[in-house]
This record gives C-alpha cells, sequence and structure tokens, in this order.
C-alpha cells in the first residue's frame, strides 16, 4: 500500500512528461511550418523582384539605354500601322523613363506611351508615316569639342536639326549656338539646369526651368526660342506633359537612339552603324549626343547610308505641323 502514492505521482509525471513531448513536438512543427512559410514568402517576393527587374531592364534598355544623363530606351515592335494604336496606354506606373521596344526591323518601336496617347499633349516620339523621313535632334549638356564637325556634316547634306540645349551650353558656347541658328537648324528648350521634371513639385518650378532658358537663348541670339522641349534624363509625368502643353510646347521623345554618351567609353564606328542603320525606321525621331566623338567623326557617312536608304531629312517642324 505504500508503494500506491509513489505509483500514482510516477504515473501522473510520466503524463505529464508525455503531455511536454507532444506539446513539444506540436510546438516544432508548427515552427517549422512558421518557417516554411517565412521562406516561401521571402523565395517568392525575390523571385517576383527578379522578374521585375528583368522586365523593367528589358522595357528601358533595348535600345540600349540612352542618356546625356539618364535617358533610357528599348527594343520591340509590331510594325507601323500597331505604333500608334497598339503600344498601351501610359499610366501612372509608366510615367517616369521613357522607355522603347523594338520587334521588327524597320519598324518604329513600341513605346510606354502611344502616339495616339501622346498627340492630346503635343508630344511625339515617332511620326506614324510610311514616308522615308528622319527627324535628327541633338541632346548637348556642354561641348567638348565634337558638335562643329556635327554642323559641318549636317550642311553638307543639308540636313536641318534640332539641338536640345541646356544653360550650361549656352552660357559656356554662344557662338556654337549663333553657328547652329545661322544654318538653319532649331534649338530646343532641355531645361536651364537639367533636373529630374518629374519631381518638381510646383508648376511655378516647372516653368522657370523652361522660361530661365528661353530668356538666356532670346540674349544669346537675340531670337525667340522655338517652343520645343525635350524632358531631361527622358523622365517625365502626364503633369508635365499638360504643363509644357499649357505654356506652348511641343515635348519631344525620340524612337531611336543609343549609348554614346560615355566619353571615355565612346562605342566604335561598327556598333553606332549596326545600331543607327538596323533599327532606323520611317518617321524615327533621332536621338544622338554632340558630345560623342564617334557621332562626330562618322555623321557623314551615316547620313549618306541613310540617303542610300531612300531616307530624306526634314525639320521637327514639319511634324509638329501635324499636331492639332
Amino acid at each position: 500500500m505504500r508503494l500506491f502514492p509513489f505509483f500514482h505521482k510516477f504515473t501522473h509525471l510520466s503524463k505529464q512528461v508525455s503531455h511536454y513531448i507532444q506539446h513539444k513536438r506540436r510546438l516544432k512543427k508548427a515552427i517549422a511550418a512558421a518557417q516554411l512559410f517565412i521562406f516561401s514568402f521571402l523565395f517568392g517576393t525575390l523571385a517576383a523582384y527578379a522578374v521585375t527587374s528583368w522586365s523593367g531592364k528589358n522595357a528601358s534598355y533595348g535600345t540600349d539605354p540612352v542618356k546625356t544623363e539618364g535617358k533610357t530606351e528599348s527594343k520591340k515592335n509590331t510594325g507601323s500601322q500597331n505604333a500608334s494604336s497598339n503600344q498601351g496606354i501610359l499610366s501612372a506606373s509608366n510615367e517616369g523613363n521613357w522607355g522603347l521596344s523594338f520587334q521588327q526591323e524597320g519598324k518604329p518601336p513600341v513605346a510606354n506611351a502611344s502616339m495616339d496617347y501622346l498627340a492630346q499633349f503635343n508630344a511625339h516620339y515617332a511620326l506614324d508615316t510610311e514616308d522615308k523621313v528622319l527627324y535628327l535632334t541633338f541632346d548637348a549638356g556642354y561641348e567638348n569639342g565634337n558638335t562643329a564637325s556635327i554642323l559641318d556634316a549636317l550642311k553638307k547634306h543639308n540636313a536641318p536639326a534640332t539641338f536640345f540645349l541646356v544653360g550650361n551650353y549656352l552660357e559656356t558656347s554662344p557662338d556654337l549656338v549663333k553657328r547652329m541658328v545661322e544654318e538653319g537648324h532649331t534649338v530646343g528648350n532641355h531645361t536651364y539646369h537639367h533636373p529630374d521634371m518629374s519631381k518638381l513639385s510646383t508648376k511655378e518650378a516647372f516653368q522657370k526651368e523652361l522660361s530661365d532658358l528661353e530668356a538666356l537663348y532670346q540674349q544669346t541670339t537675340g531670337q525667340t526660342m522655338k517652343k520645343y522641349y525635350r524632358p531631361p534624363q527622358g523622365k517625365y509625368s502626364e503633369a508635365n506633359l499638360t504643363m509644357a502643353k499649357e505654356m506652348g510646347y511641343h515635348t519631344f521623345f525620340w524612337s531611336l537612339a543609343y549609348v554614346d554618351w560615355y566619353e571615355d567609353k565612346q562605342p566604335t564606328k561598327e556598333e553606332a552603324f549596326q545600331k543607327l542603320l538596323g533599327r532606323i525606321h520611317p518617321g524615327a525621331i533621332v536621338l544622338l549626343h554632340s558630345t560623342s566623338k564617334t557621332n562626330g567623326q562618322i555623321l557623314d557617312e551615316l547620313l549618306t547610308k541613310w540617303e542610300e536608304m531612300g531616307y530624306r531629312f526634314a525639320a521637327l517642324d514639319e511634324l509638329a505641323a501635324g499636331s492639332p
């Protein structure tokens, strides 16, 4: 009988140990399940981020990123008849960097905003046409000795161009600006300080960037600046497009460009021709940088090759004239 209390205690203790072991096993399973859930969540998030980043690169890189200062382009297309109707509608998620996608040689690229959509803001990136016409544009943030040879080539081919300038260029190279005007080229507004215009919070700040350059241009040349605007770095928002239109501006993006802005890593002649000949298309707005040594060296031959392909060169006035 003395053993009974002991046996009772032992049995009770055994049950407690058994419950503890079972609880511990359930806890381990719960912890394992939680770890699996966290791992799955993190893996899914990382996978989604990787896919998004890869897609973003293809969407904005294709034609190779283009910038003086950050402009980006890409690679894909569906043909000119689709270029203005099936390119996708601009939404808040599309705002930011101008992006292109080439899909077919000799056809306009698909952009992250359609020609029809941009038209309501008097904005353009190409002309939807079968006519072999090209619109040459140059972005110039500073002068490094290549603009004179570019102007020589344009003059030789009687090819009008638009030079989108910033305040620094007008301040430091007034003689070249005057030569552009004297030889029949257009000078466009690339803003005074070259900021990310999509981040300017007020209409006043946006207007000041354009108006200050207008004033400097008139002071330099004695002429009124043409109201043609190119967003710095190709960055924009719907609000920007609206404000530019309200100021009387046409906004010009581009449909062809290549990586030509690194002074210490210039493309070879062959690399330049591969991009600029292979991706040219009727109605293209071509963006080149006047800071590119390669562009200065090849422009004469490039214009010749485009002419041999049946292309002619026209001023942006011709394109803008077709806008409402």
